[in-house]
């Protein structure tokens, strides 16, 4: 069948389906002759029409348009440019052997796609990427719009969509694909993470990796490769033949945002998959060359490489800037996402000239784009060509990672000393880098490991990459990793060696979500994902990448840890601020909102080469905030911290990393147990208080006499034990009933307790059976029970001074007997204390 054809419009670019037919429409400014072939399929083996374009009525201005007629979504298409060919002297790449994909297709196949004989220019063939003609249906967004979540109030997690659910332990119904991660929300909710930021998944060449690697069967797997910017990677997509790519990658922001999780896009504009000089033909290089790519000025045959990747977008040339801002607007407005972390985003500060520009029209037009107002710009303020620009990224709203709080922390937790004056800078927001320019601790996004290196289980395994998988003799890679193995490279069965490991793990994990800024987890980190010290595995679709979900049950203890860091930040928005601390009380304020310590209160050891101790004092961000106390030990040595005065309260133990789980972060309102004087930090560990009564007010209430909870794995360390209970004991509907003659008490695990009981509790003593490990609750059964001073003088004896000496002065008692310590499953394991 041919179908009839006309005239066409010049917007928008790409295919655009209607009723009557699709409109078509290129760019091509110095294209002499150009043609769209249209395919049945996506495997079809030749066009089944060929429709020339007429330059006198099918070209306006730098666009050629034509209309086909009738042509229903579905249908495939290619376009092929003819032009000038003087490559060294004008730049251009024009050849009519090669069929080109559109750059502004909204889905696209790579059925019959062959990288190879792309790169060839004499070859011709049918073997290209193809667009897709997208359905024209409405999509019902069922009132879905961004969140827009605030910046400070954000934890972004960094996942790969493909190798989240690619492992066959992931159980989902279709692995490695926008579906396959929707059925991981409820993962990704418990988890507490407000976005994900995911690896590229604008259309990218899978093909584009070196020869050794093809060799071996490695494709490109992170996808930094793009080739249409427009479209959803169809190896994400169920049905990508279908041109299903929008409706797939819709139905995945709409649940995440249903479940209150942002979506941002690692996006690659930086180059194409069009590599250097004797890379494939793809789109840009047969459309328009000599805009769309830095060239030499002397020979513009060849390309200026800012990247490592064989060529640099011109993002600073008006059409290109027209391009790429139209699409990233595409992506807010008919797809929905949040924002977009730009990779080595320094190149988008480039000038045509190549040479760093003070204001870059590419930057200011995101940064002043009204459908991207509320959109969240993220740099990667740095390219492959030299240009840093931590700190002095163009523009005021974009926020940066920040390289230099990561390889300063991996130092830090190394152990190296000396650096504990810039730490501080880096964990009150780096206001060195941002306040100057007027910026906020929210222009730092503070992380520690990311796709691009080590994992951090890696981190704490490895001295040395270990890429040997790649397929380039373990030259790829970076060699400066900042890591330390704790004795043994790679896998061990040490006890201590793996105890340590674990332990500066969560250091990291701690320090990370401890910093004023925005902290990025990458996935995986949290169950101790590993790449067997793979720090490039940008090629390895396989288990070396894969999230095995296994390891959510084998690291259960890890995980719990992070989802308690995540609460407590949630918690304490002292430790989200949207301005830098100044150690100086805030308005109406006694306290400062910082103050620093070594192991000596008040003395931080700012001029000492050799220190590797810090703590701060926060203060609650309101008068019904706690504050907090954090120390960090990264020598090798216990030391003996002294706490603040009790101008802030008492304290209570929420957070110590050397501790083994589940004893090592507290669930809400269940702390570790009361810490008075000083504290017994270990070496290379992280503790953190968390203050209650005192003026800053706090979770307990001022003046109470509260039952203490000592941790499950403090029992017979100090001689207690826990037989069988010879009192009946009760479950139902998840309460905890526990009797006594006499002075019964019910306590349902939400929080509240029956006005009779707590009458009893509080006048006439009673027991006090406390569940451990419940995240709800227990701060308000340690509020509503207030025991008097005379009721400390009851016939119980101490047997645990040590244990209540480091937990806290009120009460200093545990029951004479131990058959009163209940032996239940740890979740629901109690202390009792008699009163009286």
């Amino acid at each position: 069948m041919t179908y009839r054809t006309s005239v066409g419009r010049r917007y928008p670019g790409g295919a655009h389906a209607d009723a009557e037919g699709v409109n078509f429409a290129v760019y091509g400014r110095d294209a002499t002759a150009v043609e769209l072939l249209l395919y049945e399929r996506a495997d079809s083996t030749a066009p089944f029409q060929v429709v020339p374009l007429d330059p006198e009525i099918n070209r306006t201005y730098f666009t050629w348009h034509v209309y086909v007629h009738d042509l229903r979504p579905g249908a495939h298409y290619t376009w092929r440019l003819n032009g000038p060919d003087d490559t060294a002297v004008s730049g251009h790449r024009f050849n009519a052997n090669k069929e080109l994909v559109d750059p502004w297709a909204r889905a696209v196949t790579t059925a019959v796609w062959s990288r190879a004989r792309a790169r060839d220019p004499s070859e011709r063939s049918h073997h290209s990427i193809r667009g897709v003609v997208a359905p024209c249906e409405p999509y019902d967004w069922e009132g879905d719009r961004p969140l827009n979540h605030a910046l400070e109030d954000s934890v972004i997690y960094e996942l790969h969509v493909g190798g989240f659910t690619r492992h066959p332990s992931s159980g989902v119904r279709h692995p490695g694909t926008f579906a396959g991660l929707l059925e991981k929300i409820p993962y990704l909710q418990a988890l507490g993470v407000t976005d994900v930021e995911l690896l590229p998944v604008m259309a990218f060449d899978e093909q584009d990796v070196p020869p050794a690697a093809a060799a071996r069967g490695l494709r490109n797997f992170w996808g930094y490769s793009t080739h249409s910017f427009w479209s959803p990677h169809p190896g994400y997509c169920i049905s990508p033949q279908h041109g299903t790519h929008v409706r797939e990658f819709r139905d995945m922001v709409k649940a995440m945002h249903r479940a209150g999780i942002g979506v941002i896009l690692d996006v690659v504009v930086n180059h194409t998959a069009e590599g250097g000089s004797d890379g494939p033909t793809i789109n840009f290089k047969g459309l328009g060359n000599a805009t769309f790519y830095h060239l030499d000025a002397t020979d513009r045959s060849r390309y200026r490489d800012y990247t490592g990747c064989g060529n640099t977008v011109n993002c600073n040339h008006p059409i290109v800037v027209s391009f790429l801002c139209g699409c990233l607007e595409y992506w807010v407005r008919e797809l929905h996402v949040d924002g977009f972390r730009f990779d080595l985003a320094s190149v988008l500060a480039r000038g045509e000239d190549g040479t760093a520009l003070a204001a870059p029209p590419m930057v200011w037009a995101l940064e002043l784009s009204e459908p991207l107002t509320n959109t969240r710009l993220i740099a990667e303020a740095w390219d492959a060509g030299g240009l840093y620009q931590v700190g002095a990224f163009p523009g005021v709203r974009w926020a940066e990672w920040n390289g230099r709080y990561r390889d300063l922390m991996r130092r830090f937790a190394r152990g190296d000393p000396g650096l504990v004056g810039e730490v501080a800078t880096r964990i009150a927001g780096s206001s060195d880098l941002y306040e100057p320019n007027g910026e906020l601790p929210v222009n730092s996004v503070n992380f520690v490991t990311c796709h691009d290196g080590f994992t951090l289980w890696d981190l704490v395994s490895y001295n040395e990459k270990h890429n040997e998988a790649n397929g380039d003799e373990n030259r790829d890679g970076s060699n400066d990793n900042v890591s330390w193995n704790g004795g043994i490279e790679g896998d061990t069965d040490d006890p201590a060696i793996l105890a340590l490991r674990r332990r500066r793990a969560k250091n990291f994990l701690a320090v990370l979500l401890l910093s004023q800024g925005v902290p990025m987890l990458l996935a995986g980190d949290e169950v101790l994902r590993t790449q067997h010290g793979n720090n490039n595995a940008y090629c390895q679709d396989n288990e070396t990448s894969w999230f095995d979900w296994r390891l959510v049950e084998k690291h259960a203890g890890m995980l719990r840890f992070v989802r308690a860091l995540i609460g407590l930040r949630r918690r304490h928005r002292s430790l989200r601020r949207r301005r830098f601390l100044t150690g100086r009380p805030a308005r109406g304020a006694s306290v400062p909102d910082i103050a620093w310590h070594g192991e000596r209160l008040g003395e931080p050891p700012w001029h000492d080469g050799n220190a590797r101790v810090l703590a701060f004092t926060l203060a609650g961000a309101s008068d019904e905030e706690a504050p907090l106390h954090v120390m960090l030990n990264m020598s090798d040595a216990p030391v003996a911290m002294g706490l603040p005065d009790p101008a802030y309260g008492r304290w209570a133990l929420v957070l110590d990393t050397a501790l083994d789980p589940p004893n090592d972060a507290a669930p809400a309102g269940a702390p570790l147990g009361i810490v008075r004087d000083r504290y017994e930090l270990q070496a290379r560990s992280v503790a953190v208080l968390e203050g209650f009564g005192g003026e800053a007010g706090g979770p307990l209430t001022g003046g109470e006499r509260a039952a203490v909870l000592v941790p499950p794995s403090a029992l017979a360390q100090f001689g207690l034990h826990a037989p069988p209970p010879r009192r009946k004991t009760v479950q139902s509907q998840g309460a905890c009933h526990y009797r006594r003659p006499g002075n019964p008490l019910f306590y349902n695990g939400t929080g509240s307790v029956t006005s009779a009981h707590e009458r009893r509790a509080r006048d006439g003593g009673g027991v006090a059976a406390v569940p451990l490990g419940l995240r709800e609750g227990v701060v308000d059964l340690l509020e509503r029970i207030r025991v008097r001073d005379q009721l400390l003088e009851g016939p119980a004896r101490l047997v645990a001074h040590q244990e209540v000496e480091r937990l806290g002065d009120h009460p200093r008692v545990v029951h004479d007997h131990a058959d009163d310590l209940l032996g239940a499953p740890h979740e629901l394991r109690r202390l009792q204390l008699d009163l009286g």
